[in-house]
This record gives structure tokens, sequence and C-alpha cells, in this order.
């Protein structure tokens, strides 16, 4: 397991790095799988970049805190339901300490007993450009991206509890240094995405968030994540964590103060992602803004600033493809990956943040593509076995069935009938003709004979625009768009 290992300083006469920066990059760009880093970063500065040293260098200046409670229900806690302050890491220091100087501040309506506060997407270029000098304490030059540093990094700092909503990030691939504490990483393969049930409200730019509290998920609502392999790893002091393209992450603090540093390393397969972003927000913004706004409906995400305009979407849309047509290695990248479908790269779903992220897995959809997946799960094989793990380069492994707690004991689903094979060999309800789509929930019955009683349960069971949205704007369908669009921008 990649969280039982030592993280700590290489011993004198071992100041030599495991992996030259050379070698760092191509297992980067090359590994499928996530995997933590050892012994590559003893000699950063940004090691000693614990709260109260970092409290110094902010100097009073006050950030923004997202806080949380810490009772666990099936939902998950997505920002929109989130309170937020702005405070001091002084504030912060005290508030978790649970120093009486803190009933008057920022932190006086949450106890700590009950919530958790995070200061999370904090770019360090942003809250330190007036100490520029600080940018160098972190050397991403040594994992292989030269000029890469502090300035294209982001800082979070969170007390115990705080976490992450489980998701998936549609731009580039992510390096994870852990500083203070620890925190539990629960990470599931792009294949998985179906039994993790996707969903772009709240919308954010390039995050497809999961409708399950990985946490606490309710099987009897969202019965297929049973299905998932989760794989979880605890990220320790001095450890570098590589999450790659599209791989869901639920991130929790475990101890009562953490700090990391992560940066998203890009790869040329995020201009086709450019485009799956630009056609997700056209219709999200075009059809949440056709329903009209409601206090009770949050589907903005505060990351966002505001709903942008159909023309100003249509712009970026235009903007993306024209950008994917212009890149050499966009086109290269198709050309070398036509149609994996999800074993050589388990990895291309969809989204999260300005960070930009991507998977590198296939271009075609899996239901409609199966002729690789021997040659792709080979090719995969032989692939892992040139990675060199070993005590400094530790696979996440997939947590076996046994150890895992998570829905023991909860309600199957009762819509046992929804996956029953028909004569015609297609799936239950689905094949139902225009007809019938008039008709009651078994395609038997017409509408005008159902009773009161059942009118009632399909009114209660109507369909909203968060529902039509999860299936527009569902990976699987946007990137099938995607192609469309550009095969028809190609002509």
């Amino acid at each position: 397991m990649a969280g039982e290992h030592s993280g700590g300083p290489a011993a004198p006469g071992e100041d030599v790095k495991p992996f030259t920066p050379e070698k760092a990059r191509e297992i980067v760009m090359a590994l499928q799988q996530p995997a933590v880093f050892y012994n590559m970063v003893s000699d950063w500065p940004a090691l000693h970049w614990d709260v109260k040293h970092l409290s110094v260098m902010l100097d009073g200046k006050t950030i923004q805190f997202r806080i949380g409670m810490k009772t666990m229900t099936s939902v998950p806690q997505f920002e929109t339901s989130c309170s937020y302050v702005k405070a001091t890491l002084e504030e912060f220091l005290a508030w978790s300490s649970g120093q009486p100087s803190c009933l008057s501040g920022p932190f006086s309506s949450f106890e700590y007993s009950r919530y958790w506060a995070y200061a999370d997407y904090k770019y360090i270029a942003r809250i330190f450009e007036d100490k520029e000098e600080v940018f160098q304490d972190v050397r991403w030059s040594d994992f292989g991206f030269p000029g890469r540093s502090g300035k294209e990094s982001t800082l979070w700092i969170g007390s115990e509890g705080a976490n992450t909503p489980c998701h998936l990030d549609s731009y580039g691939c992510n390096l994870v240094l852990q500083i203070q504490g620890r925190k539990r990483w629960h990470l599931f393969p792009p294949g998985d995405t179906s039994f993790l049930y996707p969903t772009r409200i709240p919308y954010e730019e390039s995050s497809v968030f999961s409708k399950v509290n990985i946490a606490n998920p309710d099987l009897k609502r969202f019965p297929e994540f049973r299905n998932t392999t989760a794989h979880v790893v605890t990220l320790s002091p001095g450890q570098v964590l590589l999450v790659p393209r599209h791989w869901w992450h639920y991130v929790e603090s475990i101890d009562p103060i953490t700090v990391s540093i992560n940066s998203w390393i890009e790869l040329d397969a995020d201009h086709e992602a450019r485009v799956e972003e630009a056609i997700t927000r056209t219709l999200v913004c075009a059809l949440k803004s056709a329903e009209g706004s409601s206090d009770g409906d949050p589907w903005l995400n505060p990351t966002e600033v505001e709903a942008t305009s159909h023309e100003i979407n249509l712009q970026y849309l235009n903007q993306a493809v024209a950008a994917y047509f212009n890149c050499p290695k966009a086109n290269v990248y198709k050309q070398e990956h036509p149609s994996s479908s999800g074993a050589e790269q388990e990895t291309r779903v969809s989204c999260k943040r300005r960070k930009r992220q991507v998977s590198s897995e296939p271009e075609d959809c899996p239901l409609l593509n199966h002729d690789h997946e021997f040659s792709s799960s080979t090719f995969k094989a032989e692939k892992l076995q040139k990675i060199p793990f070993g005590p400094h380069l530790i696979q996440v492994l997939p947590q076996s069935r046994e150890s895992s707690s998570v829905g023991a004991g909860a309600v199957a689903s009762d819509n046992k009938d929804l996956l029953h094979e028909n004569e015609g060999g297609h799936f239950g309800k689905l094949h139902c003709t225009r007809k019938q789509l008039v008709m009651s929930n078994d395609c038997r019955t017409p509408a005008n004979q159902m009773d009161s009683d059942s009118s009632r349960n399909a009114s209660q069971a109507a369909l909203s625009t968060n529902d039509l949205l999860d299936c527009l704007v569902n990976p699987h369908v946007v990137r099938l768009v995607a192609q469309l669009l550009l095969e028809r921008a190609g002509v």
C-alpha cells in the first residue's frame, strides 16, 4: 500500500534523487494509474511551508476558507452548500486549536468540533504576488518540467475533515506534494465513470462531479457504485502523488491541519477536452439561464463568477475548435490513439476547474468500439512492466472488496425490470416506441387509464432541467458530440 512507506529525507550520502528529471517526466507522462514518488523533494524549500511558516509569509493577509459540516450525510458537500469566511492563518490556527480568542473572530459561528475549514484552490501566484521569490521554493523541474514552479501551482490548507467532493478534472494530469499532515485519497479509474453517476450541476469549468458521497454512499439510490474499484492511499509529508488524467478522486484531511501543493500538467489531449468543455458550458448555461434563477437551485459553483451569454459561449466553442486544428500535437495524438476505448488509458470522461487536466483515454465511445480491448490491455501491461516501481515509486493498488466497508448492508434498487433483456435483444424500457412513450412506465397501460395514485407518482417523478442536463452533458455524450463537431469543422 503506497501510504505505508516513509517519505522522509534521504540519509547522508544519499542526496542523489532516485529519478533524473527526464526519467521522472517519462513516468508522469506514461503512467496511467496513480502512484506515489518518494525521496524526490527532500531539498525543496517548500517542505517548510507548514501553516505557521505560511502565516509569517502572508503577514496578516486574509484568504477565503470554505466551511463544511463534519456530520456525514449521503449527499456530497458541494461548494454551493458550504459557508465561506475570510480570515488570516493566525485566526485559522487559533480556531483549530480551540483558543478563546476566536469566539469573536471570523470563525465564531463555527464550532471546531462540528465544522471543518478549507482554504482550497489558492493560486500561489495570486496570494504571493508581492513575493515572487517564493515561487522558486517549488521545483517541479525535478520531475522534468523546467520552468514550472510555485507560480504554476496551487496551495491547499485544511483542518481535520476538510474534503473535496468526488470529481474528475477535464484537463491534464496532477502532481500533488504533501507538506503538513496527512490526506486520504480515494481514486477511481476513468472506466468507473458510469458507476459514479457524473453530473455537471453544480457547474464548474473543467470539473465533473459525482452525485455519490464516497464517504457515505446511498446504495439504494446509486446501486452501481458497488461496481467501482477504489484505489486508496494516505499521502504523508514529503510524498508526491501522481493522479493520471481523468481519474476520479475524493480527498479528505485526516490530521488536525494539512497543507499540500499541486500542479496540473498540460497534455496534448487537452485540446479536444477544451472543445468538450465549451460544448458543456454552452448547453448548461443555455438551459439553466432559460429556466430562470432560483435560490433553491444554486447551479453555478462559487468558483464561477457568472453565467456567460450564449454569444460568448459560442465564441469560446469556435476558439476551442480553432485551437484544436492549430495544434499539430493534438492531431498527432488523434492519429496515434485512434479510438482506444478505455483500457489503454482508462481515463476519458471530463472535467475540473481552471487547472487544465485531462485523461489519456481513447477517443471513441467504449460502447461502440471493442476492437482494441485485447491489444490495448496487452499494450498497457507491457507499458506497466517498464515503469520502475520500487521503494521510490509505489503504485496505488486497488482496495480489496473485503477491506471496503462501503455499502455493506445497503438496500438494493427496486427497479429490477430496467435491466432485463427482452425478446428483441434490447434492454428493458429503453426500447419503447414513440407511441409507447405516451403510455405508463411499463410501456403497456395507456396513460389515460392510469389511476389518480399513478398520476401523483408521475408528477412526483417529473424530470427536471438538471435531469436533462445529466444526460445531455454526460461525458460519453459530450465526447461524441465533440468528435462530430470536429469532423464537421475539419471538412
